[in-house]
């Protein structure tokens, strides 16, 4: 038994050494590149949540989910008896403001005024004779007073008369132009009750049901583009700026395990979400997949910048991002370039015969 103990004391030694064996490396040079991270989800072109206009029950459904539609096209129908009577009571307002429907009184004022004039004239005329007279010492002054006065009442007869003629006219105008913009509000609030297609597409969702109390602020239906899609992305407020339009994407999704796609940035949103600290970015497929549904998950690496055999170690190497350790623990100075994921560029300070330990 004595002479077991020294043996199996060294045997524990020398695996225990063993295990503290340091990991080193050598710079080597290759290829490298700087992406970011970025997750989100597959969205049709022109995808949106249609909203009603006006609150009522849901009358009618015309389409499937599923089924194509064009701009324009009806989607669903609404009810609501309240517009139904406003456009009613504005087409009977319309109605009895139509200029044709008071042309009677139009020219019921215009003969009021020829009238007038007559009147006007003839005691112009009289009053005109009797000063003839006065003049001749013929007749008297009481008699020259009343053509005078007969004349002032007839002229003012005749002017108020034209007074009262515009302002018929402007009345009728005024309420016919009033009632006929009565009568298309009234139409197009009815017309809100029909829910149409803003795109050339495909109902991909109808989230009602027929006879719903639905109101401005329900939606009721998801429609978007049937062959076009796009890639909605979630970026850190911390990578934002190094991303910019036209940037390539390398694509993955668990509907195509195993399989890259590329893409392209192609717009920025300029406002950050304050909730999750990130800003939407949008892709497009360079060769998208053959099959794709609205709302898959993807996750994306947008390619910042890329070199070729250059100078790399791997980023578990680098210490306090600007050192390295040598072969014999001392510490030394790098310049760093690109960092990847997994290595980093060296700029300066070792090379490819640089032994150096993991820190």
């Amino acid at each position: 038994m004595r002479l077991q103990v020294p043996a199996l004391f060294f045997l524990i030694l020398f695996q225990f050494s063993c295990g503290q064996k340091e990991e080193t490396v050598y710079p080597q040079k290759e290829n490298i590149s700087e992406s970011v991270f970025a997750s989100g989800l597959i969205k049709a072109k022109d995808q949106y949540r249609a909203f009603a206009n006006t609150s009522g029950i849901l009358k009618e459904i015309y389409v499937k989910e599923g089924d194509r539609v064009n701009s324009g096209d009806v989607i669903l129908e609404i009810t609501n008896e309240t517009a139904r009577l406003n456009r009613e009571t504005a087409e009977l307002v319309r109605a009895y403001a139509d200029r044709r429907e008071n042309l009677a009184k139009l020219k019921d004022m215009e003969i009021n005024i020829e009238l007038a004039k007559s009147r006007y004239e003839n005691d112009s005329i009289l009053l005109e004779r009797q000063k003839k007279l006065w003049a001749q010492g013929i007749g008297k002054a009481v008699d020259l007073e009343q053509r005078e006065l007969g004349f002032q009442n007839s002229k003012t007869l005749f002017n108020s008369s034209k007074l009262r003629y515009e302002d018929l006219k402007r009345e009728i105008d005024f309420n016919e132009k009033n009632a006929s913009k009565s009568l298309a509000l009234s139409k197009s609030l009815e017309s809100d009750l029909f829910l149409k297609s803003k795109v050339n597409g495909k109902v991909y969702a109808l989230l009602v049901e027929k006879g719903e109390m639905v109101n401005p602020q329900t939606p009721l239906a998801i429609i978007g583009n049937e062959d076009e899609f796009l890639l909605e992305m979630q970026v850190d407020e911390y990578d934002i700026v190094k991303v910019k339009i036209g940037q390539k994407i390398m694509v993955t999704m668990d509907s195509y395990r195993g399989e890259v796609f590329e893409a392209k940035v192609t717009k920025i949103n300029p406002i950050m979400d304050e909730r999750n600290k990130s800003f939407t970015v949008e892709g497009e497929f360079v060769k998208r997949p053959e099959t794709l549904y609205p709302n898959l998950n993807f996750e994306a690496n947008i390619l910042i910048q890329s070199k070729e055999n250059v100078l790399t170690i791997p980023r578990a190497f680098l210490l306090k991002e600007k050192f390295v350790i040598g072969s014999r623990g001392d510490t030394i100075p790098v310049e760093t370039g690109i960092k990847g994921f997994q290595k980093v560029e060296i700029l300066s300070g070792i090379d490819e015969s640089t032994q150096l330990k993991k820190p």
